[in-house]
């Protein structure tokens, strides 16, 4: 969508003319009573030097990679039920009243559908889910404003960042420890996405936003409230709900604010979103370090620290990111990660499932892929071993109960080439943990079989 300027010689009024991607047709030209402007000081594209304007918003290419990128992203639906597969053909239909709102300063947000999602550390966590065209804006204002605020934040902040990693945080980690600063202040903002203050965070915005169209329209999306399931609509008087694609960005900015006061002191740190790791010397340092952030964030950002999450530890005692150290300071997973991955296999690996064997195999593969993909930065990897043991245990136990009966587990013993003295091992009344170890099960379904067959374990992605 790019933006044109042309002088009305008999108003005397600037038009500004907006092409629309799919290019055929052109918004007729808006005067002094529209949205005349003076041309985005960045040019019509983000990125470039200057602060953004609304102009550089709904530009062409900007436009472009915003559909791409909320249509490849998916979703759920928002309370007016519209998926991300009808975006692109209700933005040729309504792409120019968009545009025209939001030029003028009248796009309104609507309220999100709120949906609680579980924790893997246990309860809730609330999420808010905007219609797609409000998915769609905010992507917009992401991609425009992150090339200006992004270079200004902490190069010890890894979350939701362009080339940065939760990876390349607990390596960072990683580096503090062996630098002699073993002693961790572990800080977890209690419910920090819903107690973003605001007025603290459109006044930080404001330090690098000049356009109040911008400004407004984010002030209304924070504000935008949800529609609970009960049908009842919540107002939000503070938060930045996590669902929407700008939300990341806010939140990093809101933190950027604890980046720079802890840099100001001195400390070494890595923060990955609300999830913060401040590394020191001694415990001494370690508690007076905890106790003054922890007063400096309830008076400067109107936050609370969780004392039950937070501490003050060794490096190989607290967790970071699903991760912790060993006292060799090399990266193991933590073993709350090894239990919800044992927890993951129960649930989404199960024998009682009546589905085909292909689909239990496909939905497994790619469970523990993803897995892997995450935890794989590993370097202790003897806990790895005994839970890929333990998952081929668990396999070999669903598929006893898969096979029902005496006669079926006989039968599925002789096709995997077990002879009938060994296949006779199906009649046992034992239990399935029990048979997963019996010496037929583990030959019928080995280690290479298993394998072969697409159930594999971590150890077999390297």
């Amino acid at each position: 969508m790019g933006v044109g300027r042309r002088d009305n010689a008999k108003s005397g009024a600037t038009q500004v003319e907006l092409e629309l991607p799919q290019g055929g047709r052109w918004i007729p030209p808006i005067g002094r009573a529209g949205v005349s402007r003076k041309p985005a000081t960045c040019g019509s594209l983000p990125g470039t030097s200057g602060k953004v304007e609304m102009e550089a918003v709904v530009s062409a290419e900007n436009w472009r990679k915003a559909l791409a990128a909320v249509v490849a992203n998916r979703g759920a639906p928002g309370p007016d039920g519209m998926r991300t597969s009808e975006l692109a053909g209700h933005l040729e239909r309504h792409g120019e009243t968009i545009v025209r709102k939001l030029l003028e300063g009248r796009y309104r947000p609507t309220a999100a559908r709120r949906v609680e999602i579980p924790k893997a550390s246990g309860g809730t966590r609330g999420l808010n889910v905007p219609n797609v065209v409000d998915r769609f804006v905010q992507q917009l204002l992401l991609q425009a404003l992150t090339p200006q605020l992004d270079p200004q934040m902490s190069a010890s902040s890894y979350g939701f960042r362009p080339g940065r990693s939760a990876h390349d945080a607990v390596k960072q980690a990683r580096e503090y420890a062996r630098a002699g600063y073993t002693w961790v202040v572990d800080l977890d903002i209690e419910k920090f996405f819903d107690r973003v203050n605001h007025d603290v965070l459109m006044h930080r915005l404001s330090r690098d936003v000049e356009d109040r169209r911008i400004l407004r329209l984010i002030g209304q999306m924070l504000r935008a409230g949800c529609i609970l399931p009960d049908g009842e609509v919540k107002p939000s008087e503070m938060g930045t709900p996590q669902g929407g694609p700008l939300s990341p960005l806010l939140a990093n900015l809101y933190l950027d604010a604890l980046d720079q006061e802890l840099t100001r002191r001195g400390l070494r740190f890595c923060r990955y979103a609300d999830d913060c790791n401040i590394y020191v010397r001694s415990q001494s340092s370690a508690e007076r370090v905890a106790e003054s952030v922890t007063t400096w964030l309830k008076r400067h950002l109107k936050l609370t620290v969780n004392a039950t999450k937070s501490g003050v530890g060794r490096a190989w005692e607290r967790t970071f990111l699903g991760f912790t150290l060993t006292m060799t300071l090399m990266i193991a997973i933590a073993a709350g990660s090894l239990d919800r991955y044992r927890d993951m296999v129960r649930e989404h690996y199960t024998g009682r499932d009546g589905g085909p064997t292909v689909q239990l195999r496909d939905t497994w593969e790619a469970k523990v892929k993803g897995w892997w993909n995450y935890y794989r930065l590993a370097e202790y990897r003897q806990p790895v071993q005994a839970l890929s043991g333990w998952t081929r245990r668990h396999m070999r136990k669903c598929f006893w109960q898969r096979w029902h009966s005496a006669k079926g587990r006989y039968r599925h013993f002789r096709k995997l080439g077990l002879s009938h003295e060994l296949a006779k091992a199906g009649y046992s009344s034992r239990g399935a943990w029990r048979m997963a170890r019996n010496g037929a099960m583990n030959k019928a379904l080995s280690n290479a079989t298993l394998k072969r067959y697409g159930f594999i374990v971590p150890t077999d992605l390297g």
